[in-house]
């Protein structure tokens, strides 16, 4: 029943788009299901990206966090070995560049978005993406001066609109179960 609906849903805006754009040669779009390169990005990313930067004020951390989603796949693993191609993807440019993409990715790690780990490239040669919903969340209820109100609740409602559970109450019922 879902997926019909959602079919629906897309035929409804692909006919808007055609009646918007009628001209549009739909063969530059990026087709999802088709073309490589593609990995599902959460529809609160900017919103998640804002609150990073936020946190990590002065050293802007949120392009390095997108950078390793994009590599991460479901597996929500990154390999951290091409510090130079990481950090030059994530917008670090320069001499020190890697340096600056290390000390993002130390900043992800510290305030719980990243679990990393050494290997034989060094202090940071893998890494795990933990739930950015969740982090932000339990951030916000310790009373993390980077998170305001404001974006929090913008982030609670996107991702409610957008069908996330992670900033769901659950009743006391839900959570004895």
């Amino acid at each position: 029943m879902a997926s019909s609906k959602k079919k629906r849903a897309a035929r409804k805006t692909e006919d808007l788009r055609a009646s918007l754009w009628p001209e549009l040669d739909t063969d530059l779009l990026w087709d999802a299901g088709y073309d490589d390169g593609y990995t599902p990005v959460p529809r609160t990313m900017p919103i998640i990206m804002a609150i990073i930067n936020d946190l990590t004020k002065g050293k802007p951390s949120g392009p390095a966090f997108l950078e390793l989603w994009c590599r991460a796949y479901n597996e929500m693993y990154v390999s951290l070995g091409a510090a130079a191609a990481l950090a030059t993807h994530s917008g670090y440019s320069g001499l020190k560049a890697v340096r600056m993409w290390q000390e993002r990715i130390e900043k992800l790690e510290t305030l719980g978005f990243i679990l990393t780990k050494n290997g034989s490239a060094g202090r940071f040669s893998h890494a795990v993406i933990l739930n950015p919903h969740k982090v932000i969340r339990k951030l916000y209820e310790a009373g993390h001066s980077g998170v305001t109100k404001e974006k929090y609740e913008a982030l609670a409602e996107r991702a409610n609109e957008v069908g996330s559970e992670d900033f769901k109450v659950k009743s006391a019922a839900t959570a004895a179960a």
